[in-house]
């Protein structure tokens, strides 16, 4: 399913956070966002997923707009993992996953087998099956992460929106959960992440967009759009970029803090 925004302006009381972005994804890509920090992204996430209304603008899952829709027919179609979720107590890794069937109960609908069988391929896709009578909290945070991207899929929602999937894991797990990322999408899912790892998101995303003062300044393919120009932009250093071996992935390498006058230069996107 596609996704599309058009001219979405969000935020709080007197500031403006997300500023008239227009973006659209095709259905099973993976775009990952990223910029410094407190440039919109997590609040263009939220706002996608229902959970921040924007001040204007339209979100689109393929021809609803998801703004216009009940919040259960939202959650048909968009599924969010937020940074830092949190776990009821000593619940268990498959009593988690079975959250995400939340939005396919009802009054007259119980539990079913289809349920159970959702969660048992959310399971089996993350190589969490053999810790679905595990608590969560007695597992490695690369664990729990896989777990709770278990219970998004769980969800079974065409679009899935992931804020932060590798924070705080190391080099190994972000990598495994990048690499499940990209069979989320090889499975027909466009997914849509905000990353604060440049490296991972140039090689893991078919499509780069790069945010800084509520407004993308650089969208692309990543060998198109990371440049020493643009990293200066977003992150006020100087950088080498190179090639990575094998698959020519952009490959960031920091040499100095910019100088205010050019980290303040538009990159010309």
């Amino acid at each position: 399913m596609d996704l599309t925004i058009e001219a979405l302006t969000a935020g709080y009381p007197g500031h403006t956070v997300v500023n008239g972005v227009d973006l659209s994804v095709p259905a099973g890509k993976v775009v990952a966002i990223v910029g410094p920090n407190g440039c919109g992204k997590s609040t263009l996430l939220r706002s996608i997923a229902r959970l921040h209304r924007p001040e204007s603008g339209t979100v689109r899952a393929g021809d609803s707009a998801i703004w216009q829709l009940s919040q259960r027919a939202a959650a048909h179609r968009i599924a969010l993992l937020p940074q830092s979720p949190q776990a009821p107590e000593a619940v268990t890794v498959a009593g988690l996953v079975r959250y995400g069937r939340h939005p396919h109960q009802g009054l007259f609908r119980q539990w079913s087998r289809e349920d159970e069988r959702a969660v048992g391929e959310a399971l089996s896709a993350t190589g969490t099956t053999g810790l679905a009578d595990r608590r969560i909290d007695q597992l490695s945070g690369g664990q729990r992460q896989r777990c709770w991207l278990a219970m998004v899929l769980a969800q079974q929602t065409p679009i899935v929106l992931l804020d932060e999937p590798t924070s705080a894991l190391d080099l190994g797990h972000a990598v495994e959960v990048l690499e499940l990322v990209r069979e989320v999408a090889a499975a027909g899912r466009t997914v849509v992440m905000v990353l604060h790892d440049l490296a991972g998101a140039a090689r893991y995303a078919d499509i780069l967009v790069a945010m800084n003062g509520g407004r993308i300044v650089a969208r692309g393919s990543a060998r198109d759009v990371v440049d020493a120009a643009l990293v200066r932009e977003l992150y006020g250093v100087e950088a080498d970029i190179m090639d990575a071996p094998g698959d020519g992935a952009p490959v960031v390498v920091p040499t100095a803090r910019a100088s205010r006058e050019r980290r303040t230069a538009p990159v010309g996107r």
